[in-house]
């Protein structure tokens, strides 16, 4: 059975401690595309997703638990998309050479075995914990 379908793009809105680092790691760093804006928030075109940074007076980002997963302390909580191999590569390679302070550096998990996926997980600057990660075969994205 295939999981790939048209989705509906979600809306997520995330805590921040500081609203110009946002703006620039989202869209700078991280090269998102920054749609309507305040003094106090801005909308991020995430892959076709609607994420806004909302300025938190005195916010400071929960310290994250782990999960212990292949081997690595998966920070908890945390958000991200599933992307194309292709475009995980190329946000990877971006973040690397930004000089990205990366929780878990991009791998491949589970290789070999069902579910094998690409991943890597980083903070923004107000300590929210991301995930990005790919799979070759979408239908895997389920697998047990």
């Amino acid at each position: 059975m295939s999981t790939q379908t048209t989705l509906p793009p979600f809306h997520l809105a995330i805590p921040v401690d500081d609203i110009d680092s946002a703006r620039e790691f989202y869209g700078e760093v991280m090269g998102f595309g920054r749609g309507r804006s305040d003094e106090r928030w801005t909308d991020w075109n995430v892959e076709g997703h609607q994420v806004v940074t909302h300025m938190v007076d005195d916010y400071t980002a929960p310290v994250a638990g782990h999960n212990f997963v292949d081997g690595h302390q998966v920070p908890v909580p945390h958000f991200g998309l599933v992307l194309s191999v292709e475009r995980f590569r190329q946000l990877a390679d971006r973040m690397t050479e930004r000089g990205t302070d990366f929780v878990i550096k991009p791998y491949v998990r589970f290789p070999g075995e069902p579910g094998e996926q690409w991943t890597m997980f980083f903070l923004d600057p107000s300590g929210n914990a991301m995930e990005f990660k790919a799979f070759a075969d979408m239908d895997q994205l389920f697998a047990v």
